[in-house]
């Protein structure tokens, strides 16, 4: 997928992906990282998402991200009345302020020496953002500059015929396919998208924990 194509929807607004408060998913299942206060939480392709928030400001967590567009993260630390200082690193724009650093560019250029300690991982819109031929690359590359951390993650299913996505669909056995060589997978919940994609078609979310073996 083209980065011209997620620059264009942040520019127009058309960001229907984005939630107007934290996931319930998140707030539900995030403990079972068996994380403590203070360690390093990355979401990758994280947008503006109220998520950061939760995890920074509610559950004093230090969070990472990456992400393309740099419209997306000035409106993140706006909404988060916060004023980053802001490096280069690399082909990366680093933003940083207290407890959060967002890294600017495309996530296969960044590496584990610019991404730093990571102890949990958290996507909720980066594998159901990609499609197949990314998928494989992305997850290698994500267990490679987070040392296989622990990870809760959420995926959509339904009929890909009825929409062409982003989001994708992404079942159990594509989950499995990509991940059961470095972790052990459970499946947390899955549970009907209450209204569906665009009003008309049904999903499901679910919700996996992913852990080290």
């Amino acid at each position: 997928m083209e980065a011209d194509f997620w620059h264009d929807k942040w520019t127009k607004n058309e960001i229907g992906f984005h939630q107007s408060k934290p996931n319930a998913l998140l707030e539900r299942y995030f403990n079972k990282l068996s994380l403590t206060t203070g360690q390093r939480v990355f979401l990758p392709l994280c947008g503006k998402t109220l998520d950061i928030g939760w995890l920074l400001l509610s559950q004093g967590f230090r969070v990472a991200g990456a992400e393309l567009s740099e419209a997306a993260i000035k409106q993140l630390f706006d909404e988060l009345d916060m004023k980053p200082d802001i490096y280069d690193v690399g082909p990366f724009q680093h933003y940083h302020a207290k407890g959060i650093d967002i890294f600017v560019g495309d996530i296969f250029e960044l590496t584990a020496d610019m991404l730093g300690r990571v102890d949990g991982i958290y996507d909720r819109a980066a594998l159901v953002a990609l499609p197949a031929d990314m998928r494989g690359p992305y997850t290698q590359h994500l267990a490679r500059i987070t040392g296989t951390a622990p990870q809760l993650l959420l995926c959509f299913e339904y009929d890909q015929t009825q929409m062409s996505g982003p989001p994708f669909s992404i079942d159990g056995q594509e989950v499995m396919r990509h991940y059961q060589e470095s972790y052990d997978i459970t499946l947390l919940e899955r549970s009907e998208l209450k209204g569906g994609f665009k009003g008309r078609i049904p999903a499901e979310e679910t919700a996996w924990l992913l852990e080290r073996h």
